[in-house]
């Protein structure tokens, strides 16, 4: 029994290390085919290819880790958003996967992003190509996520401004309101839950969870165009709070090593 468990363990670590070389080979080669492409492709055409391979490289990348049994996603419900008009994809934030869920069933989603994630290696050419609007200047940011709204688009957007601080949301931050008044579009809640806690905001990178990971994404409330921001922004958190108060799933793994 204890070979056993340690080739269960060396074979979870192995899938653990392989999964975020490839998730890091994979956006590096991109950026790599999407550099040039920034200057060669017609300015029509580039935003729609850079979020259709976006798109299409994350959901290869989560049917990777679901084919090596490193997690199992429930995230089909996104599907039935894909037509709707425009509106904000409002969902709590607890990991650095969120991102990749959503963009993976969403192929033309506009993502409001890090200045720091569009300047990076691996991601900042592909996020240009895609247009996807950078949280560094506030007015800046709120211009660029009204025009995509107004333009037809859907917008994700992270009401949290980052990663989940609390069980079970953070606070909620006054822009997700202010874009949502000033483009007249609903706000559409998303509900992100896991049975661990990885890559969190307090989740050490390169420490191995237990295997595998579930992940379920359920469609929440829909709020109409708010007509005053600041009582919308506790709306969203008191909701959040009711509707994601249950705890987690236990889970029926061992929680991992540390690394």
């Amino acid at each position: 029994m204890r070979i056993i468990k340690k080739i269960r363990l060396a074979r979870e670590y192995l899938i653990f290390y392989n999964g975020l070389a490839l998730l890091a080979s994979l956006s590096l080669l991109w950026s790599i085919f999407a550099l040039p492409m920034n200057i060669l492709l017609p300015k029509k055409w580039k935003k729609p290819t850079g979020r259709l391979v976006i798109s299409f490289g994350f959901r290869l990348y989560l049917r990777i880790l679901s084919l090596t049994g490193a997690c199992h996603f429930d995230i089909g419900a996104l599907d039935a958003l894909r037509n709707e008009p425009p509106m904000i994809i409002a969902p709590n934030h607890p990991s650095l996967l969120d991102a990749l869920m959503v963009l993976s069933r969403m192929p033309y989603l506009a993502c409001v992003m890090k200045a720091e994630l569009v300047n990076n290696l691996f991601f900042g050419a592909g996020a240009r190509l895609a247009c996807y609007i950078r949280n560094d200047s506030l007015r800046h940011m709120l211009q660029r996520a009204i025009d995509e709204l107004r333009g037809g688009s859907h917008l994700l957007f992270f009401p949290e401004g980052t990663r989940s601080d609390r069980f079970p949301i953070g606070t909620i931050r006054g822009s997700v309101g202010l874009i949502a008044q000033q483009a007249n579009v609903p706000v559409q809640t998303i509900l992100i839950t896991a049975d661990s806690d990885f890559l969190g905001k307090r989740w050490p990178f390169f420490r191995k969870p237990g295997m595998p990971i579930h992940y379920r994404i359920e469609i929440g409330r829909r709020f109409n165009p708010p007509s005053d921001a600041h009582q919308f922004m506790a709306d969203l958190e008191a909701y959040f709070q009711a509707a994601l108060a249950k705890p987690p799933l236990p889970s029926k793994r061992s929680s991992g090593s540390g690394s």
